[in-house]
């Protein structure tokens, strides 16, 4: 299975190329993009990525796309390309959550609370029970860092982040914290194959994004 997997949810996102099967995964490639030009970059450099490999966007067999969370603009022109290509070609897409990612790359078999930067003096907060590779998704949440510790010493759980001022937040309160890489596509590629081969997608007309966090106009709006 030949497989396209984008990541447009940060200030810096990705995209890879990979191909695998029940029994194997190879990330072909992982280009890097740059924050704030995705809807300029997004859709030529996959066509360059396929291309180089020989390929043609008739090759794909599936996409897998960051759901969430990150940033409202980011997500949207990700998830916008996702949902051309593939209802276009009709191939099926899987969406996968940047929180589940990271409970995976922890390579813990346990239960652990993830967290991921939000700005404003809140995280994104995943709690996941992994096994076997798997993540299974309890609960996800917009946590302040008060919040975060009380659900962490409450599930006696390790905090799995990629951000250095939560793994602070972590050991300034004794807990035990998991710093991991910022995932890439490739990882993001990795998970989504798994969903892919177990039917586990969704239509382009109901991929929506999981920013878990409202958008400052709808706050906005509810305060009038």
């Amino acid at each position: 299975m030949l497989l396209l997997a984008a990541d447009t949810s940060g200030k810096h996102g990705s995209i890879a190329l990979a191909r695998g099967d029940q029994k194997s995964f190879e990330s072909l490639e992982v280009v890097p993009l740059a924050g704030g030009t995705f809807s300029a970059q997004l859709v030529p450099q996959i066509a360059d990525l396929i291309q180089r490999h020989g390929f043609s966007k008739h090759n794909l067999d599936g996409f897998v796309v960051a759901s969430g969370p990150g940033s409202f603009t980011g997500l949207r022109v990700g998830l916008a390309a996702i949902k051309g290509l593939a209802e276009v070609l009709q191939k099926p897409i899987a969406a996968v959550s940047l929180l589940e990612v990271l409970a995976v790359s922890a390579q813990v078999e346990a239960q652990v609370v993830v967290a991921l930067d939000a700005g404003r003096g809140e995280v994104y907060a995943g709690e996941y029970e992994v096994f076997a590779g798997h993540a299974r998704l309890e609960r996800e949440s917009l946590l302040n860092e008060e919040e975060l510790v009380a659900l962490a010493r409450g599930k006696l759980a390790p905090v799995v982040t990629p951000d250095e001022p939560v793994v602070r937040w972590t050991q300034k309160h004794g807990l035990e914290a998991l710093a991991v890489e910022y995932p890439r596509s490739d990882a993001l590629a990795r998970i989504g194959l798994k969903k892919l081969l177990a039917r586990e997608t969704i239509s382009p007309a109901d991929l929506e994004a999981n920013y878990i966090r409202r958008s400052d106009a709808e706050i906005f709006a509810k305060q009038q």
